[in-house]
């Protein structure tokens, strides 16, 4: 950051901008630097959560998944596309919207973020802890 407001006292000694906007540009470069600096100690915990999936089917054909938030968005479109090609998987799969997880992660939303029940009685629930 030191770089940065070198900078920009050089544009003013140069009379490139104003004293003001100079003092206005040094703000906004502080206040950049503590909302970064206080991100990745919120994130970093955020990271070490898990996110688990459970589906409970009528005919016992139970899955439990928990995974490291840190792999998930790696994982999670490839390993949606492979479940959903299985024929005894596809079902249970094709109504959970991906994009609405990956969504979650990003705001580092806590809770569940997916519940279907089907008819049959089959349960798919997705959740961050």
């Amino acid at each position: 950051m030191k770089e940065e407001i070198t900078k920009v006292l050089t544009m003013v000694q140069e009379g490139k901008i104003d004293a003001d906007k100079g003092a206005e540009l040094i703000q906004v470069l502080k206040e950049k630097e503590e909302k970064e600096s206080k991100q990745p100690e919120s994130s970093s915990k955020y990271m070490e959560k898990v996110l688990k999936i459970r589906v409970k089917s009528s005919e016992n054909d139970n899955v439990t998944v928990n995974l490291p938030i840190k792999l998930v968005k790696v994982v999670l479109l490839a390993g949606h596309n492979i479940a959903a090609s299985i024929p005894e998987s596809a079902k249970y799969v094709k109504d959970i919207d991906i994009n609405l997880i990956i969504e979650a992660i990003e705001n580092e939303l806590d809770g569940q973020i997916v519940d279907v029940k089907s008819a049959d009685g089959d349960t798919v629930s997705i959740f961050i802890e």
